[in-house]
């Protein structure tokens, strides 16, 4: 079943749901209401008549035509259809009206009467064709039951009533259910048409062209943010496939030059017979090429790793850390030509991968030795109340403006750069690295005069 069909489903039992709670409601609302009032009706007449009755002396006058009951009244309660009876002390009837004239008095109601309590209760219609609403009422005479008042209507007129209320919820709902199910599914078309080009869209998409887009009208509703949302990741997608791509051609072509460096070497050793100088000399520059084509190899085992595995957490006290890699790495550097100190502030401990931050600071401080060849490399260390920051400082070659937003991607170098010994994944490296951390990096940079990198990790990045 469609999403379309189960919504208007849906919406049908809902609805046949809700339209059967109210009907119930309305239905016993309507006929307590009609019974209270039926009630009420009866209680009336029978106050009316003992008001009007004939007392004298504290009797009751009956004559030979007994007209103990005010004439006008009773023409009128019996025009609402009620019959009216009245009953002596012993039961004897002593004025009857109206089509139920000739209904006896139950005993145990005529005690309750004789009692002083008066009763209502439903008896079958003497006809046969429904019920009959009784009403039995002491009439007190100088504070005794002097006789008993009867008052009957039928009930055929509320059941009439209440029938038809019925039918009419039985057969209204029914329509209203199905008027409610064919809407609910016209709207939810409408608003899945949308989801409709979604899905043709995605459809269309393949890992070998991500530039599709949906390209709906921007809305705040649910399906215009999920068309934004589902853009956006196709934007990311396709930025990631092409990162990638480059990734892979970039790989290919750098692990193909020491390759075919190696292969030229060896072809020209192979034409014919050489001294061994010449041996020696072709073995030192195939153990070049190996150099590099092992460097690289081990760049790239090192940003897989970064990517894929799980740090190992643990708490890592910069302060401490960053001067010995410093001091590991002042060898490399030519202390007559380039000035390399260290400076740690404040609290500088964090939780991460020891192995991974001395990678990190390895390969920046690689980098600015290889582009200083004089003046200053300065490292800082600063704690923040809720992270660290680590500078690299070099008063090197510098990187030109339109190179510095992509010394991070893989492989990048700036043309004036290619001469440097190197992989092209180091800064990469580093980035991954403070990702990982749940960190940044940055570079400033003038051509000239240096460059700063910023990294700034957090205390703790499982928080």
């Amino acid at each position: 079943m469609t999403l379309r069909a189960r919504f208007a489903l849906w919406i049908c039992l809902m609805m046949l749901a809700t339209l059967g709670a109210f009907g119930a409601f309305v239905y016993f609302s309507v006929s307590h209401w009609l019974s209270s009032s039926l009630d009420d009706s009866l209680r009336l007449g029978a106050t009316q008549l003992i008001a009007t009755a004939d007392v004298d002396d504290g009797k009751l006058q009956v004559d030979d035509d007994p007209v103990i009951l005010d004439a006008g009244l009773t023409d009128e309660l019996r025009s609402r259809g009620l019959s009216i009876q009245i009953f002596g002390p012993s039961g004897a009837v002593l004025q009857s009206l109206g089509p139920y004239a000739s209904l006896a008095v139950e005993p145990a109601v005529l005690r309750e009467a004789l009692a002083g309590r008066s009763s209502l209760h439903t008896r079958p219609d003497p006809e046969g064709t429904g019920s009959v609403r009784v009403l039995t009422q002491p009439m007190l005479i100088d504070g005794k039951v002097g006789a008993v008042i009867q008052i009957a209507e039928s009930l055929r007129s509320i059941d009439a009533l209440r029938e038809r209320l019925l039918l009419s919820l039985l057969l209204g709902s029914p329509m209203i259910v199905a008027a409610a199910g064919v809407g609910g599914y016209y709207l939810a078309g409408r608003a899945l048409r949308p989801i409709d080009h979604i899905v043709a869209t995605a459809r269309r998409i393949s890992a070998h062209d991500l530039t599709e887009r949906l390209g709906l009208p921007p809305s705040r509703d649910e399906v215009g943010r999920l068309a934004g949302t589902f853009d956006e990741m196709l934007g990311r997608l396709d930025e990631a496939f092409q990162r990638e791509r480059r990734f892979s051609n970039d790989a290919a072509h750098e692990l193909r030059t020491p390759l075919a460096a190696m292969q030229s070497i060896l072809s020209v050793i192979a034409e014919q017979r050489r001294t061994p100088a010449e041996y020696e000399a072709a073995l030192a520059d195939l153990s070049e090429e190996t150099d590099k084509l092992r460097a690289l190899t081990d760049d790239l085992l090192r940003l897989a790793r970064a990517e894929a595995s799980e740090p190992l957490w643990e708490p890592v006290d910069l302060a401490e850390l960053v001067p010995e890699v410093v001091d590991s790495l002042r060898p490399l550097t030519d202390a007559d030509r380039v000035r390399l100190t260290c400076l740690t502030e404040g609290d500088a401990s964090v939780v991460g991968d020891t192995d991974a931050l001395i990678r990190l600071l390895v390969n920046l401080l690689d980098n600015a030795i290889k582009h200083t060849p004089a003046g200053s490399i300065a490292v800082t260390v600063r704690g923040l109340p809720d992270e660290v920051r680590i500078a690299v400082t070099d008063t090197g070659d510098g990187i030109a403006a339109e190179h510095l937003p992509h010394v991070f991607d893989r492989f990048y170098r700036a043309e004036e750069s290619r001469t440097t010994a190197g992989t092209g994944l180091g800064l990469a490296i580093c980035r991954e690295i403070v990702h990982t951390h749940g960190g940044d990096i940055e570079v400033t940079s003038e051509p000239g005069a240096g460059s700063t990198f910023t990294v700034r990790l957090s205390r703790d990045p499982r928080s």
